[in-house]
């Protein structure tokens, strides 16, 4: 409630100065209305406090479709935690807030708090119940050697990110599925928004990645190398990326990210099934690019396979 009061008062004040302009209000009157602005967002504040609004003491903010919020939702679900996840079309946010997903919303009493970036969150799960619930939150000790491959594999997310836009951008559809504009798990309101400045968008996202054929060369090299890498590693029969007797969530960031070309059955645990894209739907230059890294690097596949079947199923 507090929110939706926030983004009324917000839209209020973009307002102001066309009420003002159009009923030609005098200077008394628009520094009166600014008073009001300010009582009024006073008043909001103070309702948060006094009637504070019913909302579970975890909610993320999420792109059904994003690989950032599969890792941190899976972290989430191994956990146990109860946590509400709020679909959201996060480029709206991105846009017009500066805000993207996942964003982890915190309650403890009146006081909300907010967490940003996959790493971030994963941080302060460890933190808040790793003296309560002890190994089963084990998987995400930060240590230093995981913290730098975490750090590495977060780029490649980016660089998947680069990859995935440069193929489907040109497809409206496509595009505007994969953000959740078919399914009525996102506000109506979004769909609609995104679907009319779909143009708008596509643009800022191709400045905002720098989707150009050049980088987009580039980030499938970097793709490649820590692919190519982690296939080398994991020959050996691991179960750990890193060498551990159990996986943690360095090879649960490395499975989630790359589930944007391995295709995972699992993916999402069944809270991405509205944005699935069905293998006809791929684009061929896109499944191309997917066939040859399946084909090149087995170990790699069949690691993410495995965690998605005996890991994130069940």
């Amino acid at each position: 409630m507090t929110e939706k009061r926030l983004l009324i008062h917000t839209i209020f004040l973009l307002l102001l100065p066309l009420i003002v302009a159009w009923f030609g209000i005098s200077l008394a009157g628009a520094i009166a209305l600014v008073i009001l602005a300010l009582a009024w967002r006073w008043a909001i504040s103070l309702s948060g406090i006094l009637a504070p609004e019913k909302v579970p003491e975890l909610e993320l903010e999420t792109i059904a479709a994003s690989h950032f919020v599969e890792k941190v939702r899976w972290c989430m679900d191994r956990i146990g935690v109860d946590y509400r996840e709020k679909q959201m079309v996060g480029v709206l946010g991105v846009i017009f807030i500066g805000r993207s997903v996942p964003l982890l919303k915190i309650r403890t009493g009146i006081v909300r708090s907010r967490i940003g970036n996959s790493a971030e969150i994963l941080r302060y799960l460890w933190g808040a119940y790793s003296g309560v619930l002890g190994d089963k939150v084990k998987f995400l000790q930060p240590t230093k050697e995981r913290l730098e491959l975490e750090k590495r594999l977060d780029r490649y997310g980016v660089d998947l990110q680069v990859w995935v836009y440069y193929h489907i951008l040109d497809d409206r559809e496509l595009t505007l599925h994969a953000w959740g504009c078919n399914s009525t798990a996102i506000p109506a309101w979004q769909r609609h928004v995104v679907r009319l400045i779909y143009p708008v968008l596509c643009i800022f996202m191709r400045k905002a990645f720098n989707i150009t054929g050049g980088h987009y060369e580039k980030s499938v090299k970097h793709i490649e190398a820590i692919v190519a890498e982690i296939d080398q590693s994991l020959a050996d029969g691991r179960n750990s990326i890193l060498g551990d007797e159990a996986i943690n969530f360095v090879d649960i960031t490395f499975a989630s990210l790359s589930a944007l070309w391995a295709q995972p059955e699992g993916f999402g645990n069944g809270k991405a099934d509205k944005v699935h894209i069905e293998p006809e739907q791929v684009p061929a230059a896109m499944e191309r690019d997917r066939q040859r890294w399946i084909e090149r690097y087995p170990h790699a596949i069949g690691f993410i396979n495995r965690l998605y079947q005996q890991e994130r199923q069940a």
